[in-house]
């Protein structure tokens, strides 16, 4: 259990990697948006720890040999350190190199340790601060320029190029980032290799020793930090020094593999040892500095204006500060955790070894788990559990589906029978208003014809009296009675009655109009309301004069006084205004 808590520093300092390292792999590519940080940060995880896995080893064993942390309580208090270093400098949004975090933690506890620093070998890491980004920019030079040469021969369409790129990009970051895990695994998991289980896991096709189950566990906490804190670093790393095309892109992630790829592949390095060249040593290598190397290389190619010099020099700044920082933090820290806790940071007797003699040490007691019906196991548990998620999943997709329907359905259905309902609303108010219209037309037939009757019998009337006068021999007499029945004549020709049924007609069409004119104008008269009337019908002041048996003289007078009531401005129209009333 304490052995698991001590390494917890070493999975923070896992996740700092991989939040600042993945840019050196897809920051170009998702900087010049050809790949989007989702999808390069899962297969920037994958091969970090298939690279970590099945090729650390061999740059561990160098890490290993500059100081062998022997004291687990030591190893925790060196990666904490070198993690909260990467982690203060990649909150400052720099590219730091974690090699140089490890390398000046690990000589710290050297100094506190008194331990003498092997320094042929920190002389041989230090040196691949150097021709790291020097192979780096060479790479990338030359790449850049075949590239750029092959792509004006072939003259490929502009959208089959984009689809080629891409597919480059896809292909380079996953082996930079095979290349990064089995490189830079050491700088997480180096100090723990002393530590390492004596156990073997036999998973059939492959078998995993303790170290590489440390590695495992390293290369996930990288995994963890490329997901959660990388996006920063990448865009600084990806458009912050030198604006990149696509191609470019691509030759910078290629160039940063191979050159991590050269300095930890131990089959590489005895090849050339076999052609007799002296090899790259195996250690871990900046992959910042490799990255920023070969983005240099590519504005060399292109123009020296193009580089930004300002953030190199902030950057430049961050690789010396970072071990002089790791090593100070250690030396503290050490110290702290020495006589505060009480906890071993270094055995009195113990001895420097390698990594790869403690492994060779170790493996005479190593206990061999066979796990390969176990993993079936687990496999065929994973199937079932993925057939019964699939088989819920459609069931579950065809229920939601059919429920969907059936309200889409529903809704159809209450749509429907709304409209329904509305025309069925809509049918019975016209009957209503027809209704309403017959009723009137019959009253108008049966008033005009008993005004018929009416004024017929009146006429018949003057007509019998008119016939009884005819003859009369009493002049005096006669001349009264024609006088009487002229009047009579004169008043019957009003057609006062007439009229006043008439406006009563108007008023029950126009009602609303009577309440709003009330409402809205309390001081008309009634003869104003009727004016208004009349008015708002566009009847001619001819015709209202005849209407209200006034003269045309009088109906403009009311007209003008109507207008100051209803407040009218000149030129404003009142017929129109009476309408939109």
């Amino acid at each position: 259990m304490l052995s698991l808590i001590f390494l917890t520093s070493g999975l923070f300092l896992g996740w700092s990697l991989g939040s600042n390292d993945a840019a050196n792999i897809f920051g170009t590519a998702v900087g010049s948006r050809m790949i989007s940080f989702k999808k390069a940060a899962w297969i920037a995880s994958i091969f970090v720890v298939i690279g970590a896995v099945f090729q650390g080893r061999g740059a561990t064993e160098t890490l290993s040999s500059l100081g062998s942390v022997d004291a687990l309580a030591g190893a925790f208090t060196v990666s904490l350190c070198a993690a909260i270093t990467v982690f203060l400098m990649t909150r400052s949004g720099l590219p730091v190199s974690t090699s140089q975090a490890v390398v000046g933690a690990i000589v710290g506890w050297s100094a506190f340790a008194g331990r003498t620093t092997d320094y042929g070998v920190l002389t041989k890491i230090v040196s691949t601060w150097v021709t790291g980004p020097l192979l780096g920019m060479v790479f990338a030079a030359l790449l850049y320029l075949l590239l750029r040469r092959s792509l004006l021969r072939m003259q490929i369409h502009v959208i089959k190029l984009d689809y080629i790129i891409r597919i480059g990009l896809i292909l380079a970051g996953a082996f930079g980032a095979y290349s990064l895990g089995a490189n830079n695994i050491a700088n997480v998991m180096g100090v723990f290799v002393a530590s390492a289980p004596d156990v073997m896991l036999d998973f059939g096709l492959f078998t995993l020793d303790g170290v590489q189950i440390l590695f495992l566990i390293g290369s996930i906490a990288i995994s963890v930090g490329i997901f959660t804190y990388s996006h920063k670093v990448i865009e600084t790393v990806g458009r912050g020094i030198l604006a990149l095309t696509s191609e470019a892109a691509l030759v910078v992630v290629l160039a940063q593999a191979l050159v991590l790829f050269l300095f930890s592949s131990s089959s590489f390095s005895g090849f050339l040892q076999g052609l007799g060249l002296p090899s790259l040593p195996l250690v871990p290598v900046s992959s910042t500095q490799v990255v920023i190397g070969a983005v240099l290389g590519i504005g060399l190619v292109k123009g020296v204006n193009e580089i930004k010099g300002k953030i190199l020099g902030s950057i430049a700044i961050g690789w010396v500060a970072t071990p002089l920082v790791a090593g100070i933090f250690t030396y503290l820290g050490l110290f702290f955790v020495q006589n505060v806790f009480g906890l071993v940071v270094v055995k009195e007797t113990a001895t420097i070894e390698t990594a790869v003699v403690q492994t060779e040490a170790v493996n005479r007691g190593i206990q061999n788990f066979n796990l390969i019906l176990p993993g079936l196991l687990v496999l065929a548990a994973l199937a079932i559990a993925l057939l019964l998620f699939l088989f819920f999943r459609q069931r579950e997709l065809r229920l939601k589906t059919e429920n969907e329907l059936l309200v889409h359905q529903n809704q159809s259905y209450n749509s429907q029978k709304a409209l329904s309902e509305l025309e069925i609303n809509t049918i019975q108010m016209e009957n209503t208003m027809l209704s309403n219209k017959l009723e009137l037309k019959r009253q108008e037939l049966n008033n005009l014809l008993m005004n018929i009757s009416e004024q017929r019998a009146f006429l018949e009337n003057i007509s019998n009296q008119i016939n009884e006068l005819i003859g009369q021999e009493d002049i005096p007499m006669r001349d009264a009675r024609l006088k009487e029945l002229s009047v009579l004549l004169k008043q019957k020709m009003s057609f006062t009655k007439e009229l006043d049924e008439y406006y009563g007609q108007i008023e029950k069409i126009h009602k609303d109009f009577q309440i709003k004119l009330s409402n809205r104008f309390p001081d008309l008269t009634e003869n104003e309301k009727r004016l208004a009337t009349l008015v708002r019908l566009n009847f001619s002041t001819k015709e209202i004069a005849t209407f209200l048996n006034i003269s045309a003289k009088s109906v403009e007078i009311a007209r003008y006084r109507l207008r100051k009531k209803l407040e009218l401005k000149p030129g404003e129209n009142l017929p129109q205004f009476l309408i939109n009333l």
